[in-house]
């Protein structure tokens, strides 16, 4: 079992910059791909970025919407996933959800990881 705790959400003004944070626990965090997806009021649950697992850092994957803005990266030591997202939109304004996948390779594909956090709303005023 993973217990993944994401937090760095809050409320910002348009082009500002946030870093959100996903402390994971439960099993070896190094040996798992990490994501981070988002949903907005009324829309399906989408991909942001995602990033593998390697001892050098592992690949990065970004959805065309961030590429550019969003920047995914992980500490292996420490157990966490970082998105550190600047000039924000407000149509970045959403649901933020943290995701692990039991298998090194990241994917962009939701149904492919294993364990979810509860989220965290970032906000982004215009």
């Amino acid at each position: 079992q993973v217990q993944l705790v994401e937090s760095g959400g809050g409320l910002v003004q348009a082009g500002g910059s946030l870093r959100l944070s996903c402390a994971a626990s439960g099993r070896t965090f190094s040996s798992y791909a990490m994501g981070w997806f988002r949903q907005a009021p009324g829309k399906e649950r989408e991909f942001v970025a995602c990033i593998s697992w390697s001892w050098s850092g592992g690949n990065t994957y970004y959805a065309d919407s961030v590429k550019g803005r969003f920047t995914i990266s992980r500490d292996n030591a420490e157990n966490t996933v970082y998105l550190q997202m600047n000039s924000l939109k407000p149509e970045d304004t959403a649901v933020y959800f943290c995701a692990a996948r039991l298998y090194p390779i990241a994917t962009m594909n939701i149904q492919e990881y294993d364990f979810w956090g509860q989220g965290t709303q970032v906000t982004v005023s215009s």
